[in-house]
């Protein structure tokens, strides 16, 4: 059975913390809208207060999140266990995308160590915690981060990765805009 707090605890941050991959899911208003549930690693999480968190967003094929955040603010992060004891936790909030150039950003960017893909950082404040048991979820070990993104970024350069934000990021796939397309 699963157990609800209304803030991040001291050892659930300690889990949070201690995990290497996490997951993002939003979805748009709209009944027919695609749920959108993206994977995420690269030491880019971090715990901003027991009700706020926040994570460096690098550049993908889309922006769904900041999409359906812009649209109606609903977000959930979800961590699992993959070594040690089972252990499923979710945090559910309202999120807001922070761009390069504004003041949010000059604050919160000097948490994280930024890539040339960087993109934007997607802060949320949580309203509830979930834990759960994660008997099901199995073991992995873990043995590094791939390189594909930095690589990828540097052929592209500034101005490549400019092009692609431009070209790839201002829309959901459902036609939402996102954080992007109202600079």
């Amino acid at each position: 059975m699963g157990k609800f707090f209304t803030s991040i605890e001291p050892h659930h941050a300690d889990f949070i913390r201690h995990q290497k991959m996490f997951f993002v899911a939003t979805a748009p208003l709209a009944q027919e809208g695609h749920v959108n549930l993206s994977p995420k690693g690269l030491d880019s999480f971090r715990i901003l207060s027991p009700s706020r968190v926040a994570y460096m967003d690098i550049i993908g094929s889309g922006n769904e999140t900041s999409a359906h955040i812009e649209e109606n603010g609903r977000i959930t992060f979800m961590f699992c266990a993959f070594d040690g004891p089972p252990n499923i936790l979710r945090l559910y909030g309202k999120g807001h995308t922070v761009l390069p150039g504004t003041e949010e950003w000059e604050v919160l960017s000097k948490d994280f160590t930024l890539m040339p893909s960087t993109r934007q950082i997607i802060v949320a404040d949580i309203h509830k915690v979930q834990t759960s048991c994660g008997f099901g979820v199995p073991l992995y070990e873990y043995t590094g981060e791939r390189d594909h993104v930095q690589k990828w970024a540097e052929k592209k350069g500034p101005g490549g990765l400019e092009t692609y934000k431009a070209e790839k990021n201002q829309f959901s796939i459902d036609g939402l805009p996102t954080a992007l397309n109202k600079q």
